[in-house]
């Protein structure tokens, strides 16, 4: 039986495929504007000079696969309805064609101008020319249909040739890529990991278990290897002081959003501490299911916290704990903090909170006419706002402040509102003790249906980017509960701003694996260091380069058993920058109830 694919590696299917139609290796660069057009076309994307431009400035000496993938996450295929809509402003009568005369001139003097030789010649390959009209739509569809024709062929060409296949997908080559790639819309895959002291993309390579077809060689290499017990998930090394129903409690919410570029978003927060005292930290996620028997499915979506002090500048934090043990689903940490104010930084690995792999089967309504004509929130949707109140609700006590209300439009819309606008919204909708009721937040959105006499499309906008699926069904999200405990003071916790990746965070990571993993050196490279930490429930690893000039280190984790990699793919190349470090990868169970083996052999490609 053949293993489906995610979305996360069709995409790359899909990437290596154009880009080896191309170029003899993924891992050779694209060296000239032409060439980026080229690969963008089997990708069936068809760029415009000012595309390229944008892509290709006069600084640019060359682009690596990576680049190349990060290209493709901006530059999504035309849609024939963008095409049409385009045709359309020519076509005022709406009859179906444009005058070649007219066709003529507005390509010859606008936007970005073709020769009269060119558009004579587009014109000629057509093929929906009659009389001097062009069947735009027609020509619409044949565009579309071209360009994905050349995606295709690039698959198949990959698909054909049995040594690229095995050198480029490794332990995947025994699925169609063919069926594969007609399986699901290419989704992007996890946001690059950013290096210290400088961000640099991530180099994904293909899957390989054989040297790349170029002369570059892997001779010497490090190796990792550890197995982990199966674990029940019942019970852990995480225990809560006795007497903690007598101690200082303080409790927050938020929730991990996953972006569009595979990177995660979470709110970050101040803690701050009046004295010193013993502190019990502890991250879970919030299950929103009220049925124990069915619990949300974000529930087995690994959490952590890191904590820093709270410096003036970033650059100066420091690593002052992390959330290591465990007890089921709720990770956390115990120890003596002294008087101070600290940021507490929410981590995720991304292993198991990733993009939906199919569309849903049917899109849902989200609001309906009464019989007396007034529209009306569905049951579906208002089950569905209720579950975003309870998420953005951040301090629980049934009601939206302002600041609350602002990071639900901060993540929605890119906005906030202000004080006046907020005035209004209380003077319109119910509210309690100056904040907003649940109701209230129905009502709100009940007026946006309103105001666009029916279109949902923003009502959709607001959904999805807090991680709902057309099926109305939270899939790119995990919503969290952060408890603080103290013996002796009480701790305040106070949300400050909404993140993604960001470097503070990458350090603090960085720095738990260093101090707490084993390190060991890549033969021949003894600046080129791997370090690789485990705890109860997951493997990191972190390349650091202390050396000169930029390495790229090959990655090759096909020996792993029941694991699960933030890559998506288990052999990948990681381009380090000189002096830098560099997250190589974070590893999980499949199944934990089962036994899993971590077995990892990095390599410089020289």
């Amino acid at each position: 039986m053949q293993k489906s694919l995610s979305t996360e590696e069709i995409f790359y299917i899909n990437c290596r495929a154009a880009y080896l139609a191309v170029l003899r290796s993924s891992l050779a660069n694209i060296t000239s504007k032409e060439q980026l057009c080229l690969v963008l076309q089997q990708a069936g994307r068809n760029p415009s000079q000012k595309t390229l431009e944008k892509f290709w400035t006069e600084r640019t000496t060359k682009l690596n696969f990576d680049d190349f993938c990060e290209i493709l996450r901006k530059e999504k295929p035309t849609e024939e309805s963008e095409l049409l809509r385009a045709f359309r402003k020519l076509d005022l009568s709406g009859q179906g064609y444009v005058l070649h005369s007219e066709l003529y001139k507005v390509l010859t003097s606008r936007g970005e101008k073709m020769s009269p030789e060119e558009v004579n010649q587009f014109l000629s390959l057509a093929g929906s020319n009659k009389d001097g009209k062009l069947d735009y739509t027609q020509l619409c569809r044949l565009l579309v249909s071209t360009a994905g024709r050349c995606q295709t062929l690039a698959v198949e060409k990959l698909e054909s040739d049995a040594k690229l296949k095995q050198q480029n997908f490794g332990n995947q080559t025994e699925i169609s890529l063919k069926d594969s790639a007609s399986q699901a819309v290419p989704a992007s895959p996890e946001a690059p990991q950013k290096t210290e002291p400088d961000a640099t993309p991530r180099k994904a390579e293909g899957r390989s278990s054989s040297r790349p077809s170029s002369a570059r060689s892997r001779r010497t290499s490090a190796s990792t290897n550890i197995t982990v017990a199966a674990s029940s998930t019942k019970s852990g090394h995480l225990s809560e002081p006795k007497s903690l129903q007598t101690w200082h409690h303080t409790s927050t919410k938020g929730c991990f959003f996953l972006e569009e570029d595979g990177g995660i978003v979470s709110l970050q927060y101040r803690l701050h501490l009046p004295q010193t005292s013993t502190v019990f930290l502890t991250i879970r996620p919030l299950n929103l299911n009220q049925e124990d028997e069915r619990p949300s499915s974000w529930m087995k979506v690994d959490t952590a916290l890191f904590l820093v002090t709270a410096n003036k500048t970033k650059e100066d934090s420091n690593l002052v704990c992390f959330t290591e043990q465990r007890d089921k689903e709720k990770f956390g940490w115990k120890g003596e903090l002294s008087a101070g104010t600290y940021h507490i930084l929410p981590f995720s690995t991304g292993c198991r909170l990733r993009r939906s792999r199919a569309p849903a089967l049917k899109t849902a309504q989200l609001v309906y006419r009464t019989d007396a004509g007034e529209l009306a929130l569905t049951k579906e949707f208002r089950a569905a706002l209720s579950d975003i109140f309870e998420v953005i609700d951040l301090d629980g006590n049934g009601l939206l402040s302002l600041e609350e209300y602002n990071f639900f439009e901060e993540r929605t819309s890119g906005e906030k509102c202000d004080e006046d606008a907020w005035a209004v919204c209380k003077e319109n909708f119910d509210t309690k003790k100056n904040e907003l009721t649940r109701q209230g937040f129905m009502e709100l959105n009940l007026m946006e249906a309103n105001d666009r006499e029916g279109d949902t499309a923003d009502l959709w906008v607001t959904l999805e980017s807090m991680g709902y699926s057309r099926g109305l069904e939270m899939v790119e999200a995990c919503p969290f509960v952060i408890d603080v405990y103290s013996e002796e003071t009480q701790p305040t916790v106070q949300p400050i701003n909404l993140e993604s990746s960001s470097k503070v965070l990458n350090t603090a990571l960085h720095r738990s694996v260093i101090s707490k993993g084993e390190a060991k050196t890549i033969k021949g490279h003894e600046n080129v260091i791997i370090h690789t930490y485990k705890s109860e429930a997951r493997i990191s690893s972190v390349i650091a380069n202390k050396s000169s000039h930029k390495v790229t280190v090959h990655v090759n984790s096909e020996q792993s058993k029941n694991c699960i990699s933030s890559r998506g793919m288990s052999v990948f190349a990681v381009e380090v920058p000189a002096r830098t470090k560099m997250v190589c990868q974070h590893v999980l169970p499949i199944n934990e109830k089962q036994e899993w083996t971590y077995h990892c052999v990095e390599s410089i490609v020289s």
